[in-house]
């Protein structure tokens, strides 16, 4: 006959392997991939207004300079703390600006492929085709930019706040856990005409960690011993946090740039002065209404929105000796039009015979000129 013992510790296994079953088949570990959602930074970089005009900007690379690696217990691991791929979230930010209305963005991380290509375009075509002169509707000439963002991740802290509280009674009780890392991110823009540094913007953002456990040890009979664990965890991903942290610079710079005068925003002037002073207020942590807007040369304050006149890349409201301002828009120039149709004859050039002298008057001479 099965003693009561062996029989409770049969029905203990067999519902720890069910459990263990049901976890590995959930459904939720097949789940069928997802395209990232939109985090609530990117909402709000989206919603900006229109751009005076695009601004066309490179990118060469925004990478990690912390030198970290991933914090480990009693193992050694060469895994970096953060993403190795920040410029691809930061050039997907750009794009995202505006709703793609702010940047041009010009390929800059892999300019080596790039060339490359284009090398072997005009290879192919001089073996094949016969060209020996550059074909450029075949190959137009690459764009340039009147901007390089460059900056970086440049802080990774542990455990810069971690906390918890538990409670047992008579052997049962559970606990919760509270953990939180932070990460920082510089991101800069340089006139790439004067090499001047126009603005630098800083975003901190928390990495959260959340861990909640129960468990029950006692004795339920003689010589019966009871012993539950469950919990579980929540972390914030170390990726989406970088990603509204660096959404967060960009809505910055563009801000930031539309309050020093270095573009603006299609708005009326009472929208653009309300998120001046919002992004200000929250900056430094006072009141939208204390804010202090820049004023220009000539008394009238800076609003971020385009005034009547506009003129892309004007100077910012500083002192005159900063000299001429950077040229943000990239395009190359296009070659002039050529006239279609016979050509015009050029006018006569006047003569002495074809001039006007009706109104003409003769003047005395005075003191025997």
């Amino acid at each position: 006959m099965t003693s009561p013992l062996r029989l409770r510790t049969a029905v203990v296994a067999a519902a720890t392997t069910l459990l263990c079953a049901c976890a590995v088949n959930d459904g939720a570990s097949w789940s069928a991939p997802q395209p990232v959602l939109p985090t609530p930074a990117t909402h709000t970089l989206q919603s900006l207004p229109a751009p005076g005009d695009n601004i066309s900007v490179a990118v060469y690379n925004f990478a990690d300079q912390t030198g970290q690696f991933k914090p480990t217990e009693g193992v050694q691991t060469l895994s970096r703390a953060v993403t190795q791929g920040a410029t691809s979230i930061l050039v997907k930010a750009l794009q995202e600006s505006g709703r793609g209305r702010w940047f041009t963005v010009i390929e800059r991380e892999r300019l080596d492929n790039l060339l490359r290509e284009r090398a072997v375009i005009r290879e192919m075509r001089a073996s094949y085709l016969g060209e020996t002169k550059l074909n450029r509707q075949a190959l137009p000439p690459l764009l340039f930019a009147g901007v390089i963002l460059e900056g970086g991740i440049i802080g990774y802290d542990t455990n810069t706040k971690s906390g918890g509280i538990g409670a047992r009674f008579l052997g049962i009780g559970g606990s919760t856990k509270y953990r939180e890392d932070t990460v920082t991110v510089y991101l800069r823009a340089v006139s790439v005409k004067t090499g001047e540094v126009l603005l630098t913007v800083s975003v901190r953002k928390s990495i959260a960690s959340i861990g909640l456990d129960a468990n029950a040890f006692r004795y339920v009979a003689f010589k019966d011993l009871l012993e539950l664990e469950g919990g579980v965890a929540t972390n914030e991903p170390d990726a989406l946090a970088l990603q509204q942290a660096i959404e967060s610079a960009v809505y910055g710079l563009i801000i930031e740039g539309a309050g020093r005068d270095l573009w603006c925003m299609s708005t009326q002037p009472e929208f653009g002065e309300k998120l001046l002073r919002q992004y200000y207020a929250r900056r430094d942590n006072i009141e939208p209404e204390a804010v202090e807007l820049v004023r220009r040369t000539d008394g009238s304050t800076i609003t971020g929105a385009c005034t009547p006149g506009y003129v892309q890349a004007r100077a910012p409201a500083a002192p005159a000796h900063r000299g001429d301002a950077p040229q943000l828009s990239a395009r190359p120039a296009q070659p002039a039009a050529r006239p279609t149709g016979p050509a015009q004859p050029a006018p006569p050039i006047p003569t002495l015979n074809t001039l006007d002298t009706t109104n003409v008057t003769a003047q005395p001479n005075k003191g025997g000129e």
